[in-house]
């Protein structure tokens, strides 16, 4: 259930298909939860600016039913963006979500 989305304005994004993977697999040990729940999407490309440049910049978002330690994972999440893009560490936002498991639906149910 843990789901990442990535924004980014860059064009240059390092083989997405395997940064993709290397997402998933990433999300799944920083939240402890098995890779068969994680969703990933990557939109590279896209019309951004951040404190007033279109230099590249991204956005991302992390969502999850608990399992969530941003001090934690904002670091590594950084880290792996930054190494796969041409993205300063110091222009990625990350947002957190802790969604209750009764709002989280999957194959016609919810978790909770």
């Amino acid at each position: 259930m843990p789901f990442i989305q990535i924004n980014t304005s860059s064009k240059s994004v390092v083989d997405s298909d395997f940064l993709q993977k290397e997402i998933s697999k990433k999300i799944a040990d920083l939240t402890g939860k098995s890779e068969n729940y994680v969703m990933t999407m990557i939109q590279s490309n896209t019309q951004m600016s951040f404190a007033g440049s279109d230099e590249p910049c991204c956005f991302i978002k992390v969502k999850s039913i608990g399992s969530l330690n941003p001090s934690l994972m904002s670091k590594s999440l950084c880290e792996l963006i930054a190494s796969k893009t041409n993205i300063n560490t110091n222009r990625i936002y990350i947002e957190f979500i802790d969604v209750k498991a009764s709002n989280w639906g999957y194959n016609s149910s919810t978790f909770g």
